[in-house]
């Protein structure tokens, strides 16, 4: 089940560990859904639930997916160790990278950083 919390004073939706992948579109739209209705204007997904293709930057499911959370100003976070495709990617980097300057998307290893980050 996916929670809610107060983080720097922003409400945060957390995607539940058990949650299906965000794979799409779609599962963004459901997510953006879903933090709409608890009032929360960021979403954290464990690094594991996202799938596979989002990592891959060829397939466009990431640039789908960001487009999404940007439409809706919801900021999405995905939480967690994704260095297997930072090395495996010089573009998946750079756009982390690019990502991670932002106020949209953020990569971020941990609570502590997404709890700096919220803060600063």
């Amino acid at each position: 089940m996916n929670t809610i919390s107060a983080i720097a004073g922003r409400q945060v939706l957390t995607v539940a560990p058990e949650t299906p992948t965000l794979a799409g579109e779609q599962d963004a739209v459901d997510l953006i859904g879903e933090a709409f209705g608890h009032e929360a204007n960021v979403v954290v997904v464990p690094a594991d639930r996202v799938a596979a293709d989002f990592y891959q930057l060829r397939t466009r499911v990431a640039g789908d997916v960001v487009r999404k959370f940007q439409m809706y100003r919801i900021r999405l976070v995905v939480l967690g160790d994704i260095s297997a495709h930072l090395v495996a990617s010089d573009a998946f980097r750079s756009f982390v990278h690019e990502t991670n300057k932002g106020g949209d998307v953020w990569f971020l290893r941990d609570e502590e950083e997404l709890t700096a980050k919220l803060g600063g």
